[in-house]
């Protein structure tokens, strides 16, 4: 195997009304709808211990990012000064890995609805991570 490659497979696809990348907020708690997470079943072990409640970071492929931009300018705004997009959180950077903190409302076998997620319908999901607290066991 090459030491530099990897290989990251999707656990879930993002379900969503929101279909058309220019339309979405720039964060989810700008107005983001209600969206599901449908899982792959090969990970249902996985995902059996989420509830409705629980506070999770959902980390996804942005499979509609600009892998070759490396500078921007904030919120798509060109009145604001570019700037590299490591300190950014534009969907076009070089490995375009979203990081979304949200909250989930229901459980339906494979399927979680969350809320606060402004990622695009079909996006794959790479990851589920607990929202740490200072006095979580996890």
């Amino acid at each position: 195997m090459d030491p530099d490659g990897f290989t990251v497979r999707p656990v879930a696809r993002v379900v969503s009304p929101l279909t058309d990348r220019s339309a979405a907020p720039k964060q989810g708690h700008e107005g983001a709808p209600e969206a599901w997470l449908e899982f792959d079943p090969a990970v249902a072990d996985a995902m059996a211990d989420l509830r409705p409640g629980d506070r999770v970071i959902v980390l996804t492929w942005l499979d509609q990012g600009d892998r070759a931009v490396q500078r921007t300018h904030p919120r798509d705004d060109p009145t604001v000064p570019a700037l590299g997009v490591f300190s950014t959180r534009s969907p076009d950077r070089p490995n375009p890995i979203g990081v979304h903190p949200v909250e989930i409302v229901a459980v339906d076998g494979l399927r979680v609805r969350v809320r606060d997620l402004e990622a695009i319908d079909g996006t794959p999901v790479l990851d589920v991570k607990p929202q740490l607290r200072y006095d979580s066991p996890v």
